[in-house]
């Protein structure tokens, strides 16, 4: 059974960096993509970016792009999401998440239980 565990959020102040890690275990990962969510306050979940386990492709949709960066360690089986310059708008609970499909898709298959992220000004 997949798991995915979240970690490294936190209170931060404005313009600061934050990496957020996420522990993949239980699965055959080889073929998925895996991205990152966050979801704020009265929002809906939007997908920030994802990356293939093998190769390392990655994908960024524009609430991610310019100062989000995702990447892997196959060995560690650890997806990363290193957040920079860091906004209160980004305050949000961050999410972990596999999918066998479409990376693009806000249907992924597996989901972390998600870690906060509060941004101060």
């Amino acid at each position: 059974q997949v798991q995915l565990v979240e970690s490294g959020g936190g209170l931060v102040q404005a313009g600061t960096s934050l990496t957020l890690s996420c522990a993949a275990s239980g699965g055959t990962f080889s073929s998925s993509f895996m991205g990152w969510f966050r979801q704020a306050p009265g929002m809906e979940r939007e997908l920030l970016a994802a990356i293939t386990w093998s190769g390392g492709s990655t994908y960024y949709v524009d609430s991610g792009k310019g100062r989000f960066t995702i990447s892997r360690d196959n060995a560690k089986k650890m997806v990363y999401l290193q957040m920079n310059s860091l906004k209160p708008e980004d305050t949000a609970v961050y999410y972990c998440a596999a999918t066998w499909g479409s990376w693009s898709s806000n249907e992924y298959d597996s989901w972390g239980q998600g870690t906060q992220v509060t941004v101060s000004s």
